[in-house]
């Protein structure tokens, strides 16, 4: 696992990540960013990207044009070939509409299948941008907390989704699976169960599956779209998180409802991949599966030290190790510590930059949320430097 052993220096690059101390502190990550802090608050990787990615990259810039580019057939051969190989599903190509990324995907769909102060369905603790681009244009976020378990393996409240979506004003579920931040893979009971709630009461259901690839050893991954009949579902798939390109803005909505498609595009607008982006996906689909599978394997025995090391160094903290993702969703509550004391010791003394709770929820104060995709030394550097400030 040399590969992802190897630290790259990606300092001076324009990495949010590594470069964007001012522009994180404006916007209240951290209060400190210097050149000793270790930032894993982004799910953004510090690995090389697969050569064939390269290698098709490479190949553009010998063309020495990078003008506005049409979608190859190709490009939707490799996505329908990769999700039939993987998972057993066959997309129709003319349900793949291409976004330049998934959270102005789920801005479309928001846009386009709910008015004004109409309900959003979201299954909080959940990514942070789910909740703004419903109050950026003016819906209602409508609460349907996961339930956690006395092992942190949270749950659908089905009771509470149910009553929810029995609500007329609320038109859109926003499902994350795998979700971030608690790692969850959902089953295949569990999601046929989500569907049939769903339909039973018309409401779209917007499903972010872009970790979908990205999951450990002997858990199985079922796109929602795959497993159910029900045509009123929008699935975001992206190459971003599973390839580490997600500077290339590449996501694809796969939307079997002629209307819903029809709507989704009116509203977005016209928009193509760059032909770097049209080239990565193309390598990433059809030349990079060994590539993911050494990663996949390089997480899981990252998770496996920080497991170890928290059991060993931190049993305050309370956690379950993901199911899925590269993220990992901490409870620091047992420390018994003010949320603004966790912080300080953990950004400030420590100096590692992670996300305060209180971005996917006001009931998770006492959480931080863990970026994972790191050369492993760093990882253990930035969770030795924690244990320190809590351990004194």
């Amino acid at each position: 696992m040399q590969l992802f052993d190897t630290v790259l220096n990606r300092r001076n690059t324009n990495s949010v990540k590594w470069d964007g101390g001012e522009l994180i502190k404006a916007y209240g990550f951290t209060e400190r960013f210097d050149d000793e802090t270790l930032p894993l608050f982004i799910a953004d990787m510090d690995f090389p990207v697969a050569e064939p990615i390269v290698n098709a990259m490479q190949k553009v810039i010998d063309n020495k044009i990078f003008g506005y580019s049409i979608i190859p057939n190709e490009y939707y051969v490799a996505i329908q070939s990769w999700f039939e190989k993987k998972y057993n599903w066959q997309i129709n190509r003319e349900h793949i509409v291409y976004s330049p990324g998934t959270v102005n995907a789920i801005n479309t769909c928001v846009k386009a299948f709910t008015d004004s102060e109409d309900g959003i369905i979201i299954q909080r603790p959940s990514y942070p941008p789910f909740a703004t681009a419903i109050t950026n244009n003016g819906r209602i976020i409508v609460d349907n907390h996961l339930i956690q378990t006395e092992n942190y393996q949270y749950q659908i409240d089905f009771e509470d989704l149910e009553t929810k979506a029995k609500d007329p004003k609320n038109k859109l579920l926003i499902l994350c699976n795998p979700h971030n931040p608690t790692g969850r893979v959902f089953t295949k009971e569990e999601l046929i169960k989500i569907s049939e709630i769903c339909e039973r009461n018309n409401l779209i259901i917007i499903s972010d599956e872009i970790h979908g690839d990205l999951i450990r050893r002997d858990t199985i991954f079922h796109p929602l779209a795959a497993i159910t009949k029900y045509e009123n579902i929008i699935t975001l798939t992206a190459i971003n998180k599973t390839f580490n390109v997600a500077g290339l803005h590449c996501t694809n909505a796969i939307i079997p409802n002629e209307t819903l498609r029809k709507k989704y595009e009116a509203v977005q607008g016209m928009q193509s991949p760059t032909p770097f982006a049209t080239a990565a996906l193309i390598a990433a689909y059809t030349e990079s599966e060994e590539w993911l599978e050494q990663l996949k394997e390089y997480l899981d025995g990252t998770y496996e030290w920080v497991d170890h090391f928290l059991k060993e160094q931190m049993p305050q903290v309370k956690y379950s190790i993901p199911e899925g993702t590269y993220v990992l969703w901490l409870d620091f509550s047992g420390y018994q510590l003010s949320p603004e004391e966790v912080h300080d010791r953990i950004y400030n003394k420590a100096n590692v930059v992670l996300e305060d709770g209180k971005m996917f929820g006001n009931e998770y104060l006492d959480f931080q949320r863990i970026c994972l995709p790191s050369p492993r030394s760093i990882v253990q550097e930035a969770f030795e430097r924690i244990a320190k400030e809590f351990n004194y």
